[in-house]
């Protein structure tokens, strides 16, 4: 037995949910999840069930067979148009033949014999076929006064009749063309999430709305529309630190020393040209200048552009995990969240992906402890020594942690930010995420935990360089690079705005 989801798209009439079950129920299938809701789509309903390989192709069969079974997403024509009525008994009746003929499903319609035009009937279609379109303004051009208001085969114009078609014409925007069959488990998945936060009170249009959003953000913040706040950090005499804040998504770091330089984080993978005009810039005209990467945790926005590089990544071997697993709570006790499932599949989708090549992970046991922390083992880098801190697995499984006693440096990844220094533009992206997962943290208490012990960290380093006027330098992994003052944040030095030449 294996579970198995499909779309029906049915009658929005009575019997048709019950139909549909009695054709499951006669193969012996077991229905997991159904969702439909007439707000959102009168037709649509989203079903998983456990049957085994040769019950499925039998319901699938009988589901086709009746016109149930939705196996395409081809964008419907949309027809709107007037024409003028004759005052007789079933003059309605008579137009309404027609259209049931052409198989056009009515989204709009409207006649008032008392209103400014008493004859004219204004209507909306949505049609399969174009050339089902052109047979039925032939007949009705042949019997009535006809006005075409709008003629449109793209899709755009659909309404919420058809929420899902019209709804996959703006995803394909995002991912560009793809198989039906792709789309049409895209649409499942999205409703599977729309479910379980419309069960927790979330209006299903705002979930919606939000997918979309995090793609079009993402689409509209590249070429010419990319930007990023640039922090140049003296270290020490042979090396220097930059930080790049990207428009959506996590930072990256540049350690240079005069033998090699680093990168920590790379960006989501949809930035990466964005972020090789931005490094020409400041000096490293192509990526082979960059020796090696760290990779502080699975997320898109750390690591998606990972695979660009020819440079060994180094990382922790969950996060490998994770990102071949497409799941951002894999190891977690959010393992089986719906949410977080489709999260990482829909960003790592929106956001371009890029898997690394030349994965190396950190498999040795720990070598000592530095708090709370194991320490995976030391890394040089010029004149610099980072540990390698084990997370405890807060915000995701596999998260490291980079830190260096003698420098001040702590790079924190996603478990300590300067929320205050994010812009609104990031700080509104971000809080899509949230939305979607109810927490960017697969596990709170354990995020919790991690951040006090990183903060107390920094605190317990900023005394040991006090002496030297020196501070300890949170990197996070979103925001400026910064110091404590007292129990806040605050941005450690100039910002600069970078700009592509021709925005």
């Amino acid at each position: 037995m294996k579970r198995f989801s499909f779309i029906a798209h049915m009658p929005d009439a009575p019997g048709s949910l019950h139909r549909a079950a009695e054709i499951i129920k006669k193969y012996e299938g077991n229905i997991n999840r159904i969702q439909y809701d007439r707000r959102i789509d009168p037709s649509t309903v989203f079903y998983e069930v456990t049957a085994s390989d040769e019950s499925f192709k039998k319901i699938t069969h009988d589901l086709a067979k009746i016109g149930y079974l939705q196996t395409s997403l081809k964008p419907l024509n949309f027809l709107k148009f007037c024409l003028y009525l004759p005052h007789k008994p079933g003059a309605l009746h008579d137009f309404l033949n027609f259209t049931t003929s052409a198989g056009a499903n009515i989204a709009f319609i409207d006649f008032d014999d008392k209103g400014r035009h008493p004859d004219r009937l204004t209507v909306s279609l949505n049609l399969e076929q174009s050339s089902v379109v052109d047979e039925l303004l032939d007949h009705l051009k042949s019997r009535y006064r006809l006005e075409i208001i709008e003629y449109d085969t793209t899709g755009k114009h659909l309404d919420d009749t058809v929420f899902y078609v019209r709804y996959a014409q703006e995803i394909r925007k995002l991912i560009g063309e793809s198989e039906d069959e792709f789309l049409l488990s895209f649409l499942a998945d999205a409703n599977h999430i729309v479910q379980e936060l419309m069960d927790r009170g979330n209006d299903p249009q705002k979930v919606f709305g939000s997918i979309l959003a995090t793609g079009q953000t993402l689409m509209a913040t590249t070429g010419d529309k990319f930007s990023a706040e640039v922090q140049r950090v003296p270290l020490t005499e042979s090396s220097n630190l930059l930080c790049f804040q990207l428009p959506c998504g996590g930072n990256i770091f540049l350690i240079t020393t005069q033998d090699e330089n680093i990168m920590i984080d790379t960006g989501y993978g949809i930035y990466n040209d964005d972020v090789m005009d931005m490094l020409s810039r400041f000096g490293f005209l192509d990526e082979q200048k960059i020796s090696r990467i760290f990779i502080t945790h699975a997320d898109a926005d750390h690591c998606g552009a990972a695979g660009f590089f020819s440079a060994p990544v180094f990382m922790h071997k969950d996060t490998l995990e994770i990102i071949k697993k497409n799941n951002r709570a894999y190891g977690s006790r959010s393992e089986h969240s719906v949410l977080e499932e489709f999260y990482t599949k829909m960003i790592n989708l929106f956001s371009r992906f890029n898997t690394p090549k030349h994965a190396k992970c950190f498999t040795n046991p720990p070598v000592a402890m530095r708090g709370i922390f194991p320490v995976l083992g030391i890394v040089t880098i010029g004149d610099l020594e980072l540990e390698i801190l084990e997370g405890l697995g807060g915000h995701t499984c596999g998260q490291i942690y980079l830190y260096s006693q003698k420098s001040g440096l702590l790079f924190a990844g996603d478990s300590v930010i300067n929320f205050s220094s994010l812009t609104k533009e990031r700080a509104d992206y971000s809080s899509l995420a949230a939305f979607l997962v109810t927490s960017v943290n697969v596990d709170s208490e354990l995020a919790k935990k991690e951040r006090k012990a990183l903060l107390d960290l920094a605190l317990e380093t900023d005394a040991n360089l006090v002496v030297a006027g020196r501070r300890c330098l949170v990197c996070g992994g979103h925001g400026a690079v910064s110091v404590l003052e007292g129990a806040k944040l605050s941005a450690h030095g100039p910002i600069e705005r970078y700009l592509p030449h021709n925005a």
